[in-house]
């Protein structure tokens, strides 16, 4: 063992009833509720945009293929499905899935109720894990290989709002030119977003129903939704499918369909950021606190291991030795207590939150690894920083003058 870790270790026991131990355990504290505030800030907003952005393309996928050209509806012209862009694009890395849809608009009536809808049909190739992980009742519409499914599910707010249960009739009209076009379906499933703006009139069925509405052959798509493997590298992705589209196709980013939301989680990157910063500037402030506060209890300590050939660098070792246990405990408790308590919040929901208000019903979770590792390292980082100043003072320590006093 050395001499710095000697005199740290002999100094870290018997430390007890002085003044600077009180002071550290306070420091210990106020490091492990920072380093606790920390990750947990990071852990709940990064879960906040994470099921918010999930949600999103659920309904919309990361990339929407569609005609440039409007038809007499006021749509986008409708697109084969058996396109060569569909190949060239499923080529293209980073691309996970691609599936087609079509969209209709509506009117869903009661004998009391009218309520406006959009019919969203999807064939057998769509994705539907989003739906069956959001739906509350039911299952999801079957596929019936010779004829249109008569089957589709409701979000729980159109329930609510038209007295919808499972088996119901749903009657449903559609514009057709100057004349609609009535539909009776079978309500087999009741979903639950929380995201209003797609609860309040989106309704899911066979696509096969929307060719018909809209008189179209069965190659015929109002466009294709493309899902991406991974969200960071969508604009790069988004760039390709357009390069390899005709002239007549536009590719439009979930980010560009929802420009104020997406620019809206955004701006809890700022609020990560600000948290971190005034819990980081907390935990130094506690550490060079108790730093100097050891200093000049210990002033007489310095004086004699300088008397006894000591150099300035060593003592430094042996009180930076010292905050580095300090620091150490603060980061164990602050790991162990947000691990605790975000697996807590993550199991049992314990915090809920208003679903019209945060488009969710619990505070969620996102548990990595990593914000505790860089949080961590971090937080160890800026607190030896901070003492790169009030190490200074150790050596303007004159032992002749310490000794004497003491």
């Amino acid at each position: 063992m050395s001499f710095e870790s000697l005199i740290a270790k002999r100094f870290l026991h018997k430390e007890a009833g002085s003044f600077s131990s009180s002071l550290v355990k306070i420091a210990v504290v106020t490091i492990a509720l920072s380093v606790t505030v920390m990750i947990m800030s990071m852990a709940i907003l990064r879960g906040f945009q994470h099921e918010i952005q999930q949600k999103v393309v659920g309904f919309g996928s990361h990339v929407v293929v569609k005609s440039q050209y409007l038809g007499n509806q006021y749509v986008a012209d409708p697109i084969s499905n058996h396109r060569d862009e569909v190949e060239r694009i499923q080529q293209i890395e980073g691309v996970q899935h691609l599936q087609f849809f079509a969209e209709k608009g509506g009117m869903l009536k009661t004998d009391d109720q009218i309520h406006g809808i959009i019919f969203k049909g999807i064939d057998k190739g769509f994705d539907t894990t989003f739906f069956a992980q959001n739906l509350t009742e039911g299952r999801l519409f079957s596929f019936n290989d010779s004829t249109a499914s008569n089957e589709i599910i409701v979000s729980s707010t159109i329930a609510a709002k038209m007295g919808l249960s499972l088996g119901d009739k749903a009657r449903t009209y559609f514009w057709q030119g100057n004349n609609y076009r009535a539909r009776a379906f079978k309500v087999v499933g009741i979903y639950n977003t929380d995201l209003s703006e797609f609860d309040e009139h989106y309704m899911v069925g066979d696509l096969r129903q929307v060719q018909k509405l809209n008189e179209w052959g069965d190659t015929l798509v109002a466009g294709y939704e493309i899902l991406v493997d991974d969200f960071k590298n969508l604009d790069a992705i988004c760039e390709s499918i357009t390069a390899v589209l005709g002239f007549d196709l536009t590719a439009v980013s979930i980010v560009e369909q929802n420009p104020s939301l997406f620019a809206w989680l955004d701006l809890l990157n700022n609020n990560i950021v600000f948290i971190l910063l005034v819990m980081a500037i907390v935990c130094m402030v506690a550490v060079i606190s108790a730093f100097l506060i050891m200093i000049f209890e210990k002033t007489s300590m310095i004086g004699v291991l300088k008397t006894l050939g000591a150099n300035n660098r060593s003592i430094k070792e042996i009180f930076l030795r010292k905050s580095l246990t300090i620091i150490g405990r603060g980061l164990l408790i602050g790991n162990i207590l947000a691990l605790l308590l975000c697996w807590l919040q993550r199991q049992f929901h314990i915090i809920k939150l208003d679903s019209e208000s945060y488009s969710m019903n619990f505070v969620p979770i996102d548990l990595n690894i990593w914000y505790f590792v860089a949080i961590s390292a971090g937080t160890l980082l800026c607190c030896l920083i901070a003492l790169l100043v009030p190490t200074t003072f150790i050596s303007k320590i004159d032992p002749a003058k310490s000794i004497r006093v003491e």
